[in-house]
């Protein structure tokens, strides 16, 4: 198959690319990424002289770009990774949450419906449900709960949900959506809590905690979700929602102690600041629906996930020390 793969330059998505060429050399991957401030083409610098794989620079909102390249490549799967993605980022500007989530999802829509593909996927997220009350552990996410944005991030993800499902039900569109919980490991963007605190650590500065740390989220190792993506794309019922969720809640707290503890710092560097604007109680998944209809299971658990990750970016330090001071913008 020949798959583009949108915002492969990303987090998530670098991942996806590396387990794709790893798990299906036999497919064909074009990477289309803007590379804006969180894109890195470092991330896949062991991978960018494969003969099936394919770097493209683009926005997937340019309507002419899009079309051409639909035109030029005729591709069989596309899956969307490429958003903007920090919620404190759409808090302070919300206009390009809305011109690359929505209008860039509807532009490859109307791409992959003129040209005809074999299946689009969403990447989307839990935080399109809302949040959870932190006093009743026993309420999870499924895909039959409400649509309850709090954010400008989660709402510009819900609407290009909301026009996935509307393109399949209107013109018969092949899709699928996965959404899933918070994804550590290897290439994120040290913006998000996980490599942000493994950084300020290791140079001994404060560790900003958003009010008391008490916010609950579900962690999910990158690897675990590109898996599940591949299987839904490959297996999963056309026109569906599936959770992607790995049952390993915890606080805020809870994590960035992990993270000094392995580090061996103290907690006295833990610096709590005003909470974020709306900021959701908890998330949590219940994946059943994957588990049961293409038979996922996560491999990795928190335990050991959270060391292997702390591992990496020990020994990967040049990748985020680059992005911190700026030298992998260098040349764009």
């Amino acid at each position: 198959m020949k798959i583009l793969v949108t915002g492969g330059a990303g987090f998530i998505g670098s991942n996806f690319v590396h387990y794709m060429l790893n798990e299906h050399p036999e497919d064909e991957i074009v990477n289309l990424d803007l590379l804006t401030y969180a894109g890195d083409l470092e991330s896949l610098e062991d991978v960018e002289n494969l003969p099936n794989y394919r770097f493209v620079r683009g926005d997937i909102a340019d309507r002419a770009f899009i079309f051409e390249l639909f035109e030029r490549e005729r591709f069989d799967v596309v899956i969307n990774f490429a958003a903007e993605s920090h919620v404190d980022r759409s808090i302070t500007g919300p206009a390009i949450f809305v011109q690359t989530n929505v209008l860039g999802t509807t532009t490859l829509l109307d791409a992959c419906n003129k040209y005809g593909i074999k299946r689009y996927h969403q990447v989307s997220t839990d935080e399109v449900y809302g949040d959870l009350p932190l006093d009743r552990p026993d309420l999870f996410f499924t895909e039959n709960t409400p649509i309850h944005t709090s954010s400008p991030y989660s709402s510009s993800k819900a609407s290009a949900d909301l026009f996935v499902m509307a393109y399949h039900r209107t013109y018969g569109l092949p899709v699928t959506i996965s959404r899933c919980s918070n994804n550590y490991g290897p290439y994120q963007f040290p913006e998000k809590l996980i490599p942000l605190m493994i950084a300020k650590a290791l140079n001994d500065e404060k560790l900003p905690v958003y009010g008391e740390g008490l916010n609950v989220r579900d962690w999910l190792e990158v690897r675990d979700h590109c898996m599940a993506i591949d299987l839904i794309v490959r297996n999963g019922r056309v026109g569906e929602v599936y959770n992607v969720g790995g049952h390993n809640e915890r606080t805020n707290m809870q994590v960035v102690k992990t993270i000094l503890n392995a580090l061996g710092k103290p907690e006295s560097l833990i610096a709590h600041v005003e909470d974020r604007k709306g900021h959701d109680r908890r998330y949590a998944i219940d994946p059943k629906k994957l588990e049961t209809e293409l038979g996922w299971k996560p491999k990795y658990v928190f335990e050991t996930g959270i060391q292997d990750t702390i591992r990496w970016y020990l020994d990967n330090r040049t990748w985020w020390e680059h992005i911190l001071s700026g030298e992998y913008l260098k040349g764009r």
